[in-house]
């Protein structure tokens, strides 16, 4: 949570903020996510506009995972940017208009001047990440006939005949060995 009293509510007045968070459960997708209670840090701009607080800034976290196609652990690091506005939360409950509108899904309102970073945080962190994470661009995953690491053993091979639409692959493969 964040107080934006500070700005008193003066459109223009703006205050730079720098925290460190722990970061909450589950930030992330299943497969690559900031570790629960790893340090977030976040560099704000807070700025006070008509209706609200416009919140705009980066956040910075320390990844952990596993590579899609290998399964490796990946530790990494992620960059977001985060943009937000927050609305005073003053006459939105009082009349009900908020509700009927069903805008609710889609504005985020302060309570008590108090910003709450953490679905923000939440949603930028699942954008960012890739869908499917690689521990290198190029990873070559496992082989799919034994599960063997290809990263770790390349050269490893099985005696069962080459599936043709491979087989072309192979042909390239020797090729380029012999330019090298």
């Amino acid at each position: 949570m964040l107080d934006t009293r500070e700005l008193g509510r003066r459109p223009g007045s703006q205050r730079e903020v720098t925290l460190t968070v722990p970061a909450p459960t589950g930030l992330g997708i299943d497969i690559l996510s900031v570790p629960e209670g790893s340090p977030v840090t976040i560099d704000l701009r807070l700025e006070a506009v008509m209706e609200g607080v416009l919140v705009t800034g980066t956040a910075r976290a320390g990844l952990d995972g596993e590579c899609a196609r290998c399964l490796d652990p990946i530790v990494d690091e992620i960059d977001v940017t985060l943009q937000e506005l927050y609305l005073y939360d003053d006459d939105h409950h009082h009349h009900g208009s908020h509700d009927e509108a069903g805008e609710d899904d889609e504005v985020s309102t302060m309570e008590d001047d108090l910003v709450d970073l953490e679905p923000l945080l939440r949603d930028a962190v699942v954008l960012a990440l890739p869908f499917q994470p690689l521990c290198q661009d190029d990873c070559p995953g496992l082989c799919a006939e034994c599960g063997a690491s290809l990263k770790q053993d390349p050269e490893h091979s099985h005696d069962d005949p080459i599936d043709p639409r491979w087989a072309a692959l192979t042909r390239l493969d020797t090729q380029t060995d012999l330019n090298t």
